[in-house]
């Protein structure tokens, strides 16, 4: 397990989310951000996507950082402005495996400490992430995450597990925001003033770290599960549907880790059955 993410299990632990009685039926569909500039409930009217003088949030850049990666806060910045602080950024991993848990994270950075090079994860390297994952646990104000299992994102649906794993890390956090900001989609009912950003995993740092620290925790879950459950390579393609991992299951079958509502594992399932 790669040291950042061994620290983060240890740091957080995860709690696990049960099934509300919703079923398959009940899913609902994703309702991404069009656009970073929307209204904030309860921020006193404020605007995100511009500044007071009509301009774009500005992005901070490290020097040697290449064009369009994040290291400052420009929303957390603005929303700071406003008197919205700490402002926390939630975001997940695992949503499109068909095997693995469901981790989603949220991590309020330190201002005063700023974090050269997040970007959204899945830009970056796995040691890139790693080193970042483990600077963002060392400096951030407060980090958490949770852990959704396949069984409940079966029961719940992708975009209700998503929702109830961000508002369960919210909820983890040592210190309360003032404000969240989300990646792509509204989670209601956090009790605390958020937004919806599109492409906030590269607009916005805190998610950008939030995104980090899902996946490497994520990622160093599916390398232990691995050894659990040999023959699937879960350690490579980390539960995704790769062709490797399609002919795995049709060789040795689904296991618990495999979520059923994926069609990829139902008809393995299928093919399985006497």
């Amino acid at each position: 397990m790669p040291a950042a993410a061994g620290r983060n299990l240890r740091r957080e632990g995860s709690g696990r989310l049960r099934p509300t009685g919703q079923g398959r039926g009940g899913r609902r569909r994703d309702r991404r951000a069009a656009r970073p500039t929307r209204h904030v409930p309860g921020a006193g009217g404020l605007r995100l996507g511009s500044r007071p003088d009509g301009a774009a949030p500005r992005r901070s850049r490290h020097p040697g950082s290449p064009a369009g990666v994040l290291t400052g806060g420009g929303y957390e910045q603005l929303l700071a402005d406003s008197g919205l602080a700490p402002v926390a950024g939630v975001d997940e991993a695992g949503r499109g495996a068909c095997a693995g848990p469901l981790v989603a994270a949220a991590v309020i950075l330190d201002p005063g400490r700023p974090i050269a090079g997040l970007d959204d994860s899945k830009a970056l390297t796995a040691r890139k992430r790693e080193a970042l994952c483990e600077r963002i646990l060392e400096q951030a104000l407060a980090v958490s995450w949770v852990r959704v299992e396949a069984a409940e994102c079966d029961a719940l649906g992708m975009h209700e597990a998503d929702i109830q794993g961000m508002r369960r890390a919210v909820a983890r956090l040592s210190v309360r925001p003032a404000f969240v900001l989300t990646d792509g989609f509204p989670v209601d009912g956090l009790g605390i003033p958020g937004l919806a950003v599109w492409k906030g995993d590269k607009v916005a740092a805190c998610v950008s770290a939030a995104s980090i620290v899902a996946k490497v925790t994520r990622d160093a879950m599916m390398v232990a599960h691995d050894a659990e459950f040999p023959g699937y390579g879960l350690a490579g393609h980390k539960g995704y549907c790769t062709q490797a991992h399609i002919k795995a299951l049709a060789e040795l079958g689904p296991t618990t880790l495999h979520r059923m509502s994926y069609s990829c594992v139902a008809d393995a399932a299928r093919v399985g059955s006497p």
